[in-house]
């Protein structure tokens, strides 16, 4: 079993306005270009803040020029909202280490490659030092980002080599995070060719297919489908006695569209590490996030050029994210007046008052002025909001501005400039002062994760009616697990896995759902 596995992985392995129509200002839609001299426009000059190093959670070992956002994300006052552990800094730097020793190409890697496909034994006398999980790129951009966060931590813990299935768009999308080396499988790679799309969780190398075949597990790979249809079997991979098995294990192969990083917290072998690498809980997306994902060049400069246009001059900055999920074509009255009631009742927004009232109020000569930012696949709320703003006086006197970089209609995961679009979206509203986000998306997870932002979540609506309340305040800035498992590995049993520890609770929009906590001190 697995030979034809093996065989393959031998292969792989704008001038801002300043007065006051800079409230009606139509925001230019973000529109991608791929001409040379509009990619590198910011190469020309390198501005490099003194904290760029985001106090040593990056790496200071690349050339500057080649990730321009590595080093100027705090220019758009955007530091850590945290200080990382030392441990955590050390232990990234080991992996880095690691990387660079087995990574693509290295003499490590090509001799775990000759004796995967040679089936030669790996407890042999010689055993190699480098053990890989290759992660799939699957789903939505939000999930991968996710994803590759969770592949990423698991692989911190369990001292493998992450490689990067490159999909259509991760090179074009990501710089490079680790210094001297790759995270990305060889671009001719037969099994990222064409292979991973065959994986499946009735596949021969399942783990959980394994289990119930009640296969030895003696194989150099394994394949772990932790994919939100996941059964019983696939979800022992969260328990202590299979992480053991798994361990011996030198490549495992691994497909998921889930932020499961909540229950690696369950996993008692885990727990002292984890503990260490993260002392505040909910900061683990955004240390990984932000030691990870650094857009591109290309991608940097949509997001730095529409910032200075719309965004920079402003006092304050909200971000709405808005994921509609019902059926017809938007935009719906029920979600505008969600969206108008959570902010203005969490003072986000100002309310309105009628002209004659404007006349009687003394307001300040130069007012405060908000910029709002609106991510929809529709345009449709933040025109509305756009005249909303445009046709009635605030009570407050501040000056409102909203903006849309894009209007895509429709979801086009695997449409390379869509997802351009998307991923310097995310990273606007990462930039944003505070946050309102919509029920289930992991694009407001994102967003949220990299600023550092508690947002306010909208509640999912039903049958088409404005939830009262319409938000609330989330309780940690970390993504929810929207598929765990409910299972007591020590004890054998279904059990709310929401309940066994005070750091993992059920998520604020999705009932089921897992996140990471920081229990209120005593």
């Amino acid at each position: 079993m697995g030979i034809s596995l093996l065989f393959s992985i031998s292969a792989i392995l704008k001038d801002s306005p300043s007065d006051r129509m800079w409230a009606f200002a139509e925001a230019r839609v973000l529109e991608v270009h791929t001409k040379e001299g509009r990619v590198n426009d910011l190469s020309r000059k390198i501005d490099i803040p003194k904290d760029y190093l985001l106090d040593g959670l990056l790496s200071p070992d690349f050339n500057k020029r080649s990730c321009l956002s590595r080093y100027q994300s705090t220019l758009y006052g955007k530091g850590l909202s945290h200080k990382p552990s030392s441990y955590l800094i050390s232990k990234l730097r080991k992996y880095e280490s690691l990387h660079k020793r087995c990574g693509p190409y290295t003499k490590s890697y090509n001799e775990t490659i000759k004796r995967l496909q040679s089936s030669q034994d790996f407890t042999s006398s010689d055993p190699s030092d480098c053990n890989y999980l290759v992660w799939i790129s699957f789903s939505g951009l939000g999930n991968r980002i996710l994803t590759l966060t969770s592949a990423f931590l698991y692989a911190l813990l369990t001292n493998r080599v992450l490689l990067v299935d490159r999909g259509a768009d991760i090179p074009d999308l990501f710089c490079e995070p680790f210094p001297e080396t790759s995270w990305l499988l060889p671009k001719d790679s037969l099994l990222g060719n064409n292979g991973f799309d065959s994986f499946n969780q009735k596949s021969p190398q399942s783990y959980g297919n394994m289990l119930k075949k009640g296969v030895v597990l003696n194989q150099s790979s394994v394949y772990v489908h932790l994919v939100h249809d996941y059964d019983d079997q696939d979800k022992l991979f969260f328990c202590d006695q299979d992480q053991m098995s798994l361990n011996a294990v030198p490549l495992l192969i691994m497909k998921t569209d889930n932020y499961f990083v909540p229950s690696l917290f369950l996993i008692p072998s885990f727990e002292r590490e984890l503990d260490r690498l993260f002392p505040v809980k909910e900061t683990v997306f955004h240390f990984l996030g932000r030691y990870l994902f650094h857009p591109t060049n290309k991608v940097w400069g949509f997001i730095t050029r529409y910032h200075r246009a719309y965004l920079a001059k402003a006092d304050q900055k909200l971000g709405i994210q808005i994921r509609v999920f019902d059926s017809g074509n938007g935009p719906f009255q029920h979600v505008l007046d969600q969206i108008l009631s959570c902010t203005r009742k969490q003072n986000l927004l100002p309310n309105m008052i009628s002209t004659e009232e404007e006349e009687e109020e003394e307001h300040a000569s130069n007012p405060k002025t908000k910029a709002v930012l609106i991510t929809s696949l529709s345009s449709g709320y933040s025109e509305r909001m756009r005249d909303v703003y445009w046709e009635n006086p605030t009570s407050n006197g501040e000056i409102v501005g909203v903006f849309q970089p894009s209007h895509e209609e429709y979801q086009q995961t695997e449409k390379q400039t869509h997802n351009v679009k998307a991923w310097a979206e995310m990273y606007l509203l990462s930039l944003m002062d505070e946050l309102v986000t919509s029920s289930w998306s992991t694009f407001g997870y994102v967003a949220q994760g990299l600023g550092g932002i508690r947002p306010w979540i909208l509640y999912k609506p039903e049958n088409r009616t404005t939830p009262d309340p319409p938000c609330q305040r989330a309780v940690s800035m970390e993504p929810c697990f929207h598929a765990p498992a409910f299972y007591d590995c020590k004890k054998k049993v279904g059990a709310d896995t929401g309940a066994m520890v005070a750091h993992v609770r059920h998520c604020e929009d999705m009932s089921w759902g897992l996140k990471l906590v920081d229990p209120p001190a005593h």
